[in-house]
């Protein structure tokens, strides 16, 4: 399971509502709204 970075909620990984790619590596998104929310400043969510 990958967790959200926006919501924090657990995502099943084969089968994901939504998924984004940044600097190499995907995201994991609970659904389409925390997406749209990461898209907009991947910064603000990305633990370094």
């Amino acid at each position: 399971m990958a967790k959200d970075p926006v919501c924090g909620m657990e995502v099943d990984e084969r089968n994901p509502p939504a998924v984004s790619e940044y600097k190499g590596k995907k995201y994991y998104f609970c659904n389409k709204a925390c997406k749209i929310e990461f898209d907009k400043d991947p910064e603000k969510y990305v633990k370094k």
